[in-house]
């Protein structure tokens, strides 16, 4: 147990018992079970492949299992070695279902539609690979600019799907009707506020509770349809390339660039996964876990479309749960993918979430869907808007919102490019990258990873510094003088009279003078000024000052203002002077 962090109860490398585990572990299922499951009902019940579902689902559990174990193993390079639950991702839905779509205008069966969703899955995951090894390299690309951007768009692309569920589901007889939208917008309610208690179990289970409560409404008022379950197998083989696989190059595009974005969120949530564990957020390190964890959800995705179902992601939902519990042991992770595999061998499963009715399912997923577009928002929020940002997000945001209210505005562009801009996530994404690459203006902000924050290791961190190789670290040895620090002598609170360059371990100082003449505008900028000071990050915000260790304190008029662990940047622009 650990001894040196208080808030945590159990630290990466350490071995909780049978019970802790478990305890912990179920947590995890609780909090990550809803959204691995839900893609695939999604996706099913839009594309008319509901017969399928039950194996679908089954798959879908079993890889989440599987590439949450090689996530927490760390085999190799492959796996950030962390508590990383792996689940189908909510990002590639619209993706999917637009590719699903043109098949069936084409006249294509619905095993034609799986065989090439699982083509198109398993050829985006080798996109993730390839990023993987480059990830360190696109600090231009990577920004919270554009993650915000298209974290939104996904979220807004998605609210769609929600409200058409909530409201019946698509070519529903009732669709509309006042009963759909009394139990879509009372399940919403409930998990509104179960979410907003007190309790952390009531909140954590909020959308289990909300579901089951609506479900069980329905089928007493007007009964579930459990007909299916006779027919299902006790038990489900997983079958590589059941349904086997095809390619369509117009439809890959857009998924491929779903990949990229996929990795950037990857890349935040084993930021903060990192941090809640205790283990560092700068470095080499901290570098090696977000490129093996990058790879990892490019091999999973592998061996979801191998094994029949949709690509895979990081779930950072379960940082909360590691937050919550107190516990960051590995253990928990082979936990947790032991009772993902287990469930995933039984359709029966797959069978019951089926029969849930499709203003519950809607209810839920509305309050998820709307929540994914608010995360954007809140990361767009800590990026300080300015004009030029400001003009990229509403160029990249318009295009994605016009493209899902008049998709016919593309019907006349050739066929390859009118597919890849049909995705709302894919035309804001493109949009957004190309501004932010080509406006004039100040640079883009390092990515999510980049800004540097003091984390105290744990004990099972020298163990890590062995594995990490020599080419992995960067020198850079800058000489020569810029005349950055005042050289006349200093008496007062110092008591040496000498200058500061001369007063060991002393302070910096910055003047107005050297702000205007550095160009020193915000807090990543200042600490280059600063020796032995880096910035507190949270998601990539950089926050206040860490000076050797320990958090900065910031003063305005006299008065200390509240502690800044990378809430909002730390505006430094109305200052005079720093000390």
């Amino acid at each position: 147990m650990s001894s040196n962090h208080s808030e945590l109860l159990y630290e990466l490398h350490d071995s909780p018992a049978f019970l802790p585990s478990l305890t912990a572990a179920f947590q995890h299922l609780l909090a990550s079970f809803v959204g691995v499951i839900t893609p695939t009902l999604i996706v099913t019940s839009t594309l008319g492949l509901t017969e399928y579902t039950p194996y679908l689902i089954s798959m879908a559990l079993f890889v989440s299992g599987l590439g949450t174990a090689i996530q927490t193993k760390r085999i190799g390079p492959v796996g950030s070695g962390l508590v990383a639950i792996q689940g189908t991702s909510f990002a590639f839905i619209s993706a999917l279902i637009l590719a699903g779509n043109q098949v069936k205008a084409d006249g294509g069966t619905p095993e034609d539609v799986l065989s090439l969703l699982f083509g198109l899955t398993m050829a985006g995951a080798m996109v993730e690979v390839v990023f993987s090894l480059f990830v360190h390299k696109l600090k231009r690309i990577i920004t919270p600019l554009t993650t915000g951007i298209v974290i939104t768009a996904i979220g807004l692309s998605l609210i769609n799907v929600g409200m058409t569920d909530l409201a019946g589901g698509f070519h529903a007889a009732d669709f509309a009707s006042t009963e759909n939208l009394a139990v879509g917008l009372g399940v919403l309610l409930i998990i509104v506020f179960l979410n907003a208690s007190t309790n952390h179990w009531l909140r954590l289970s909020a959308i289990f509770i909300g579901m089951a409560i609506g479900a069980t409404y329905v089928g007493i008022t007007k009964g579930l349809d459990f007909s299916g379950l006779a027919s299902l197998s006790v038990v489900a083989i997983p079958t590589p390339f059941a349904f086997g696989i095809a390619f369509d190059i117009t439809l890959f595009l857009p998924i491929a660039l779903i990949y990229l974005f996929s990795a950037i969120e990857t890349a935040g949530d084993l930021t903060a996964n990192s941090l809640f564990c205790k283990q560092p957020v700068s470095g080499p390190i901290y570098l090696a876990r977000v490129k093996g964890g990058i790879l990892g959800d490019g091999v999973n995705s592998l061996l979801a479309g191998m094994f029949n179902t949709f690509p895979n992601t990081t779930f950072g939902q379960n940082n909360g749960v590691i937050q919550l519990t107190g516990i960051a042991s590995r253990k928990v992770g082979f936990f947790v993918a032991a009772l993902f595999v287990a469930i995933g061998f039984f359709p029966i499963v797959g069978g019951v979430l089926q029969a849930i009715p499709k203003p519950v399912l809607g209810g839920a997923t509305l309050v998820m869907f709307a929540m994914v577009a608010v995360g954007g928002l809140k990361l767009l929020a800590s990026y300080a808007l300015d004009r030029r940002s400001s003009l990229v997000t509403a160029c990249a945001l318009g295009m994605a919102i016009g493209v899902m209210m008049v998709p016919e505005a593309l019907s006349e562009l050739p066929t390859w490019l009118e597919n890849i801009l049909l995705s709302p996530v894919t035309s804001a994404g493109l949009t957004a990258v190309i501004l932010n690459l080509t406006l004039p203006g100040k640079k883009p902000l390092a990515s999510p990873h980049a800004s540097a924050q003091r984390v105290e290791s744990s004990t099972g961190v020298a163990q890590e510094e062995t594995e990490v190789k020599e080419k992995d670290v960067e020198k850079i040895q800058v000489t020569g003088s810029l005349g950055s620090l005042p050289g006349q002598d200093v008496e007062s609170v110092f008591g040496f009279g000498k200058s500061i360059l001369e007063t060991p371990r002393s302070a910096s100082t910055i003047s107005q003078e050297q702000m205007e003449r550095f160009n020193v505008s915000d807090i990543d900028e200042l600490v280059a000024f600063a020796p032995g000071t880096f910035t507190q990050s949270f998601f990539g915000v950089a926050g206040s000052l860490d000076v050797r260790g320990t958090p900065g304190e910031t003063y305005f008029r006299g008065v200390k203002r509240l502690d800044n662990p990378g809430n909002y940047p730390t505006p430094i622009g109305w200052l005079q002077t720093i000390l």
